[in-house]
């Protein structure tokens, strides 16, 4: 006597006419896209801390300029979520003291969670590290759409910042900001901006009090200006440089020749890759050269094989600390100065500027290299941690 089948069993019955097994398999396999689109979309949603980032840094230029959605706002960021300079409530530290603010900026298709956490949630890295070690200091984190061009998040910077301090002048004392790879040039970019409204503001005040001309005085250098106390730049004591392509990104600059080679051939198929190349973010094609001004990436000779650069001099009176990584033991070679942490090449890190003769004495330049790191690792290193940590302190 057999027994019947359960209808829970989910073994097929012998019985089952081949006709309907046939067409069961042909549904699964109908679905099965869906049902792959289905789970893509699931992770996507539960990585979008790191898809978003990585699609703004590629295409973000493209997103803002359709106001598209997904394009990534510039804002300080708080709880996964932008929160406004007025809504930061920060506050003196004991006494009423200010307290020492950093400001962490990610680099390009990154996000404020490369300076929170890494492989875990026991993993903290460098900003929750030093809020436990000098809880008298005030850590802060931008986002920003790294698709777009330097420049213009260099301004959205300088006009954040000015704005932070502008909101909480007795709670934000001595400024340090701290940039990884794009966000470095960002600090850089910002300085720029900010001497220059310093400069613009100047010369307002002195056309709406002279009632005659003034005579003329030399214009001072830049290592000789002094920023006005009340403004970000006048607070502004340490700027920490981790990985950034000072002087351009190797990676970069081979994109752009091989698309122009590509260009130069001039057959369909060379002319259709060397389009797609071209359609990367101008974030990315401004990593070629570092271009940190407007004026760079406007001129008509942008795109020549060794365009005009501005020189973005360094702020007086701030120290600045570049810290450069190396995949290789030893420094002197000519393959650490090229590769260096296999993304920036060390001689870029380092920086012409960082380490021009010429320059007028008293800068305060400190240049440390870390081998055996590539350009993610120095955002977890603990002897980077500990440069950090002695100095902020």
């Amino acid at each position: 006597m057999t027994e019947p089948l359960d209808q829970n069993d989910a073994t097929p019955s012998p019985r089952r006419p081949r006709w309907r097994r046939v067409a069961a398999a042909v549904g699964r396999a109908a679905r099965a896209p869906f049902d792959g689109a289905g789970a893509l979309y699931r992770i996507g949603q539960d990585n979008l801390h790191f898809t978003l980032p990585v699609l703004n840094g590629a295409f973000g230029d493209q997103l803002a300029a359709r106001h598209d959605r997904r394009a990534i706002r510039f804002s300080f960021r708080r709880y996964a979520a932008d929160v406004a300079v007025a809504d930061l409530g920060l506050r003196p530290a004991a006494g009423g003291r200010p307290r020492t603010t950093v400001v962490f900026l990610h680099g390009l298709m990154g996000d404020e969670i490369i300076w929170q956490t890494g492989n875990g949630p026991d993993d903290l890295r460098f900003g929750p590290r030093l809020q436990q070690d000098v809880p008298e200091v005030c850590c802060l984190y931008v986002r920003f759409n790294s698709g777009l061009h330097i420049s213009e998040n260099g301004r959205r910077l300088h006009e954040l910042l000015a704005e932070l301090v502008a909101t909480y002048p007795e709670a934000v004392g001595e400024l340090v900001l701290v940039g990884h790879s794009m966000g470095g040039l960002l600090i850089r970019s910002a300085g720029y901006y900010g001497e220059e409204s310093v400069g613009n503001e100047k010369l307002q005040a002195e056309d709406n009090g002279a009632s005659e001309p003034a005579p003329q005085k030399p214009e001072p250098s830049s290592e000789q200006r002094t920023m006005p106390p009340d403004s970000w730049l006048g607070r502004l004591r340490d700027v920490f440089l981790l990985g950034v392509p000072n002087d351009g990104s190797f990676l970069e600059q081979n994109s752009h020749f091989t698309s122009l080679v590509l260009r130069k051939i001039n057959l369909w198929p060379t002319r259709a890759i060397s389009g797609l190349l071209d359609q990367r973010s101008n974030g990315i094609k401004d990593l070629r050269h570092a271009l940190l001004v407007d004026e760079d990436w406007q001129s008509p000779h942008a795109d020549d094989l060794f365009p005009p650069r501005t020189v973005v001099p360094l702020l007086p009176g701030v120290r600045y600390h570049v810290l450069v990584g190396s995949l290789l033991k030893s420094a002197n070679s000519a393959l650490h100065d090229y590769f260096g942490d296999g993304l920036v090449g060390a001689g870029s890190a380092a920086g012409r500027i960082f380490q021009d003769r010429a320059a007028p004495p008293g800068r305060l330049i400190s240049t440390r290299i870390y081998p055996q790191l590539h350009h993610g690792t120095l955002l977890s290193n603990p002897e980077v941690y500990q440069y950090l940590r002695e100095r902020i302190g």
